[in-house]
């Protein structure tokens, strides 16, 4: 039976196709199972397509292969075949069974030979297979998907009997499994040498040890997982494929993180600045206000450090190390040096060898501090233990001192052996010499009479200074209050501001403006860059006057030393002192040992081995 269709029909299982004048067409909103039921019926009614396009048919069919060709007007064409044909019986007589192994069939190839309708007997003639009955007839077998077509065609046109894999099936390929891919370059740490910005390599400092991050940026991208490839076997049956496994992306946010998920994908962004910090063990992400280290700080593992928010070590310090930071927590011993910008340092073991300083805030060494040097400009000092050291700050605690050199507005020291102490006011719970080190104690006075002369001498500097301001302002505005330059300053201001805009002859004109005032515009420039200058060291020396005026206050404020028990040698005077030098504990190291342990020409107070002390300046005041 021949179909010669040449619309869709409306009934029946072959409704889906149509044989049209330039072929054999399925309609493409019917296609998969109903048109493997067409097709079967086709074949099964004695009847086979001709110059089968096999790809296309496998498409239409499973779903597997190129996607199908469009129109020009869009919509998809399926044009398998070119015919529909009557399977001769003769003709399907020349086929063999195919021998159907676990996921391929095998098929002897060998000579065939018709027979001879004139004489039935005789050997007949001999002939070629044919690759479209081939299909028809592999498919009534159940052979309906994965076909070898290139070795079809080679056996059919080859003279040797052989036998031939002509088909295999597919195997599904498994879903991808769901993974998180990074999306910022700073997650990751650089152990290379910090190149400064002379080009030079500083040796003792890495890159970028610690990232440092903003909030809102995407630092991880979860790649959804893949459903996988359907595979089938060669009778078109499917071989569903192993999805991927998911992975959860939150279990990746700690401290500071988020996840968003936006029209690109599920991301996790930092919700906060600060250090990036990975977990080794879990690898969940945190964005802390500090860092957390348990390596220590060395030449092998971090370097010298330089961080702009807190930092706390749980390792050792190295000698040479230098950690700066803002508030720095130390829960190992230190060797190197400890520079805070205004946090709080805290040394939970010991400071050997070292420094601690900090511009505005306080330390503490709960262990000994030995050989080291401790400052805080504008803050307080605690130290459980010190020996051979020197220490500095407003304020300064120490319960055992051995050998010490301490200056400090407030100096409060329960054992002191062998030390030279100096503050405003002093106490001291019991004073010892140690060996070749004597027991010196200084009461800190300000010389009032100098500091009314620099107080004199910084003030008729601002008035210099702000005469100078005030004159350049006046040159400033006869320069700006020509008519052309003003005219030129307000027009370019409102093409600034996006008020007017010029056309091609405006901004010629516009052009030829700038150069004629050109020479006035830099006169006013350089004018400003001054006006700039002396305005600055005006504020200058308004905050320095400042500064000095309440030193005065100072000055006049009670210094006092008490000292409950002297159980050695010690000496106690009056150490002056010029305010214009600064606060005596912001003196170097070495101007402190120089100062507190030089030669003593100050009032003395007391000489002695035994007893106590108890001086004040109003009391002597009002004597």
């Amino acid at each position: 039976m021949s179909v010669t269709a040449t619309r869709f029909a409306a009934t029946g299982p072959e409704h889906c196709i149509a044989k049209r004048d330039d072929g054999v067409y399925a309609d493409p909103s019917v296609l998969g199972t109903t048109l493997v039921a067409a097709i079967d019926n086709v074949y099964r009614a004695g009847n086979y397509f001709t110059g089968i396009d096999y790809p296309v048919l496998m498409k239409a069919l499973f779903g597997h292969g190129p996607e199908l060709p469009q129109g020009p007007d869009g919509t998809t064409l399926v044009r398998f075949a070119a015919d529909i044909q009557t399977f001769d019986p003769a003709r399907r007589a020349l086929y063999r069974a195919v021998k159907i192994g676990r996921g391929y069939a095998e098929y002897y190839f060998e000579p065939v030979w018709l027979p001879d309708p004139a004489d039935p007997d005789a050997p007949g003639f001999q002939t070629r297979l044919d690759l479209d009955e081939f299909i028809a007839d592999v498919w009534i077998k159940g052979i309906r998907f994965g076909l070898d077509l290139p070795a079809i065609r080679a056996a059919m046109e080859s003279t040797r009997a052989d036998r031939v894999t002509v088909a295999r099936q597919l195997e599904p390929r498994p879903g991808e499994d769901a993974h998180i891919v990074e999306v910022s370059d700073d997650l990751h740490r650089s152990d290379a040498p910090l190149e400064l910005g002379n080009g030079r390599l500083d040796l003792n400092s890495f890159q970028n040890r610690f990232p440092q991050i903003q909030a809102g940026v995407r630092l991880l991208k979860k790649v959804p997982a893949t459903a996988g490839a359907m595979g089938f076997e060669m009778s078109g049956a499917a071989l569903p494929p192993e999805p991927g496994r998911d992975v959860d992306l939150p279990a990746y946010a700690g401290t500071g993180t988020k996840v968003e998920r936006t029209p690109e994908g599920e991301f996790l962004v930092s919700s906060a600045a600060g250090f990036l910090m990975v977990d080794a063990k879990t690898s969940r992400i945190s964005v802390e206000d500090k860092v957390v280290s348990h390596d220590g700080v060395s030449a092998k593992t971090t370097g010298n450090l330089s961080l702009t928010g807190d930092y706390e070590e749980f390792g050792e310090v190295q000698e040479k190390r230098v950690i700066e930071a803002d508030s720095i927590t130390v829960h190992g011993d230190v060797f190197g040096s400890l520079v805070s910008r205004g946090g709080t340092v805290d040394v939970r073991a010991n400071l050997v060898g070292g420094s601690a300083r900090n511009a505005r805030g306080d330390i503490h060494v709960r262990g000994v501090a030995s050989a080291s040097v401790l400052c805080a400009e504008d803050g307080r000092i605690v130290v459980e233990r010190a020996e051979n050291c020197v220490i500095a700050g407003t304020r300064v605690e120490v319960n055992h001192a051995v050998n010490c050199e301490i200056v400090g507005d407030e100096v409060v020291v329960n054992m002191a052996e062998g030390c030279a102490l100096a503050g405003r006011r002093v106490t001291v719970e019991c004073t010892v010499p140690r060996k070749q080190s004597e027991m010196l104690v200084a009461v800190l006075r300000e010389e009032g009479q100098q500091i009314d002369e620099v107080i004199a001498a910084v003030t008729q500097r601002v008035a210099q200074f702000a005469t100078l301001a005030a004159q350049l302002k006046a040159a400033q505005d006869a320069l700006t209050g020509k008519p052309d330059v003003r005219r030129y300053l307000m027009l370019a201001t409102r093409v600034r501001k996006g008020e007017i805009s010029l056309t091609p002859e405006q901004a010629r004109q516009f052009q030829k403006m700038a150069q004629d005032v050109g020479p006035a515009l830099k006169a006013i420039g350089d004018v400003s860059a001054k006006i700039k200058a002396a305005e600055a060291e005006q504020q200058a020396g308004t905050h320095m006057l400042a500064n000095l005026q309440a030193q005065r206050g100072d000055a006049a404020s009670i210094s006092s030393v008490a000292i409950a028990s002297v159980q050695g040698e010690t000496q106690v005077r009056i150490l002056a002192y010029s305010p214009a030098g600064g606060q005596p504990w912001r003196w170097l190291p070495r101007e402190i040992r120089t100062r507190l342990r030089g030669p003593q020409a100050g009032e003395l107070l007391f000489m002695g081995g035994a007893g106590s002390v108890a001086w004040s300046s109003d009391t002597v005041a009002a004597s």
